[in-house]
């Protein structure tokens, strides 16, 4: 597979169309800011860092329908409002944003395509270093006493529990959770992932487990309830999971459920670690509190997507009728249960002067 992002023969844009997954592969051309907005809103393209690429291009498309002052300063607002939630979106805008705004109106948008690129290139060098720095200390960990059902001759492989979906197709390349799987694996260490299905999109299920089958690496589908139990058990050795906005005191926000891991770790003594880039810690936002947690449709919750017997993809209700529904989108993980942040720059704490440290040291 190539990039998840990447410009099609006809110089455009272009990604997957991930609410067809795994059943479909189809391509979806990205032609215009507003193609680039819908399909953010609409979770055709999701992930923290791949949201933030595609609204980069999604402003160079903008710039070229009026590039005044005003212009530009109405399309991040505008794009921004797509996923609120996300810190990468609004940093990459705000990226695109200084490197024009001092440019003459007539070459914005070709500065921003040009930036857009650049933001594209940088996503895949940073994840490698994430899948790198993740595997050093995946490694380091002590095996738990359970497996997962295996052949007895078989060596006993690294156990890694994960939520929603951060592999290569959240981002441009690699992706961050699963980036140090993957490079694990590529290295011939075994390694096995329990996918938690991740209601209400059911990103585990449909996502994460088509990116491992995939790629060869053994997995097995767990419901979101499970996670505690296989961790009681012993049977994970560590959890890790991506994220859409890390505050400035370690608090993290990521897909509504990795709360309820993050606890069920603690109390377990397993492992929590968060894997994302330093553009994804927002230094303005003081702790997860002021984070804004994004609600989306109530019939994300009330209907399932499911493929017929007969091809047809259709969503099927499973919730009364009179029943109400509500569909936060995130939760917030409190630093306290974060064993550590995996970042592009080195493994940091989960604290104020970890972060404050870390972000000086990178120049932000």
């Amino acid at each position: 597979m190539t990039r998840t992002l990447w410009i099609d023969a006809a110089g455009w844009p272009a990604t997957i169309d991930q609410t067809r997954l795994p059943f479909e592969r189809i391509t979806l051309r990205l032609s215009s800011a507003q193609a680039c907005f819908d399909a953010i809103r609409s979770m055709q393209v999701r992930g923290a860092p791949l949201i933030g690429a595609v609204g980069a291009y999604g402003l160079a498309l903008a710039l070229r329908d009026g590039a005044s002052d005003a212009a530009l300063a109405q399309a991040v607002d505008w794009l921004a409002s797509a996923r609120p939630t996300a810190v990468n979106l609004r940093w990459a805008l705000e990226r695109v944003r200084q490197r024009v705004q001092d440019a003459a109106p007539g070459r914005r948008a070709e500065l921003a395509w040009h930036e857009a690129g650049v933001l594209c290139d940088e996503d895949v060098d940073c994840n490698a270093r994430i899948g790198e720095y993740g595997a050093e200390l995946l490694l380091a960990l002590p095996r738990a006493a359970a497996a997962a059902p295996r052949p007895a001759s078989a060596e006993r492989p690294l156990q890694v529990l994960t939520h929603c979906n951060a592999g290569r197709i959240a981002t441009v390349d690699h992706g961050t959770a699963l980036a140090p799987i993957y490079r694990l694996h590529e290295a011939g260490i075994a390694v096995h992932v329990w996918v938690d299905e991740t209601r209400p999109r059911n990103q585990g299920a449909l996502l994460t487990a088509w990116e491992l089958a995939e790629r060869g690496v053994p997995h097995t589908v767990i419901v979101d309830n499970a996670g505690g139990l296989l961790m009681r058990r012993g049977q994970v050795d560590a959890v890790i999971v991506g994220c859409d906005r890390v505050a400035a005191n370690g608090d993290v926000a990521n897909k509504i459920g990795t709360y309820l891991k993050a606890l069920a770790a603690h109390d377990n003594d397993v492992p929590f670690y968060v894997a994302c880039p330093v553009s994804t810690i927002d230094a303005g936002t003081p702790d997860g509190d002021a984070i804004p947690i994004e609600e989306r449709d109530a019939r994300e919750v009330t209907e399932m997507l499911g493929r017929a017997p007969d091809g047809r993809l259709l969503p099927v209700r499973i919730v009364p009728g009179d029943s109400a529904a509500a569909n936060p989108a995130f939760d917030v993980t409190p630093a306290r249960l974060v064993n550590a942040l995996i970042t592009e720059h080195g493994v940091c704490e989960a604290s104020l002067p970890a972060i404050t440290q870390l972000l000086a040291k990178v120049g932000r």
